[in-house]
């Protein structure tokens, strides 16, 4: 496998990888949310992006980062929704296969998508444990290769390349703000801003009822999501290793209200 470093060199090289697969993404603007907040407001909109979300650029270059032999094993992961989406589609797009462990509350139009790109489902009880026993049985049945949701360098090579667009857009940005749930996308954003706008704040944004990354930040250790209370499916997962020490190293904080901070440009990577 290709060893890929959470680095700008790394998100850079993750961009070339999937120019020829992912939509670069517009980056709109609202007059009436500016008069309302006194600010310029740039939202780069994923929700445009291949499966409806920014996780197919990370998927795509986990997969475009894989060897013949590793493609020819074909890979798997868990997921809820949308990293299932995306990695169904990227292996799809490579000429590969996927088998994704999904719990089996996940919602029904993200069970369509997942089947409807090609993968292999299995469905199990909706916790971490038993989502992470059930595909490790699957590794070791068919020896296929795993693809982390979120705490994976290639992962937070390719969800960085959606911050250094928006940059390229529009570079003179006060703050740029993603949402945290396992740590991908924030990870690869604060690494693309703070190599390439120093100046700029990055912020994380989740709900109270699901404030593990605000806690993991200020208590300096990984704190579990135990019971979270929030209809955002994508953020019942905790902080991994490697996003909680790129967060810890490059993050300026996490928003959990409606609190900010009077920033006068601020964008926001990753919406949908």
């Amino acid at each position: 496998m290709t060893t890929l470093c959470t680095d700008l060199d790394g998100i850079r090289a993750a961009a070339a990888r999937i120019a020829p697969h992912a939509h670069r993404t517009a980056v709109l603007t609202c007059t009436s949310l500016d008069r309302i907040l006194d600010a310029e407001l740039f939202f780069k909109c994923e929700n445009f992006q291949k499966v409806g979300a920014f996780k197919f650029r990370g998927a795509c270059n986990a997969v475009a980062s894989l060897e013949a032999g590793e493609l020819e094993r074909g890979v798997a992961t868990h997921s809820s929704g949308n990293h299932a989406a995306a990695l169904a589609l990227a292996a799809r797009l490579a000429g590969s296969s996927a088998h994704i462990v999904m719990p089996s509350n996940s919602a029904a139009v993200k069970k369509a998508a997942v089947t409807g790109y090609g993968a292999t489902v299995t469905f199990c009880e909706p916790s971490l444990q038993e989502r992470e026993a059930t595909l490790a049985e699957i590794l070791e049945r068919e020896g296929r290769v795993e693809i982390h949701p979120y705490n994976d360098a290639r992962i937070i090579a390719g969800q960085g390349t959606a911050a250094l667009e928006l940059l390229e857009d529009v570079p003179q940005l006060d703050c740029v703000m993603a949402p945290v749930g396992g740590g991908g996308l924030l990870s690869g954003t604060s690494i693309a801003v703070s190599e390439t706008r120093p100046t700029a704040h990055v912020m994380g944004a989740e709900p109270l009822g699901a404030d593990d990354a605000f806690r993991s930040l200020e208590t300096g250790s990984i704190q579990p999501s135990v019971e979270p209370s929030t209809i955002a499916d994508g953020l019942l997962t905790s902080l991994g290793s490697l996003t909680f020490a790129v967060l810890k190293e490059r993050c300026d904080g996490i928003v959990r209200s409606r609190r900010h901070r009077s920033l006068r440009r601020c964008g926001w990577s990753g919406s949908g």
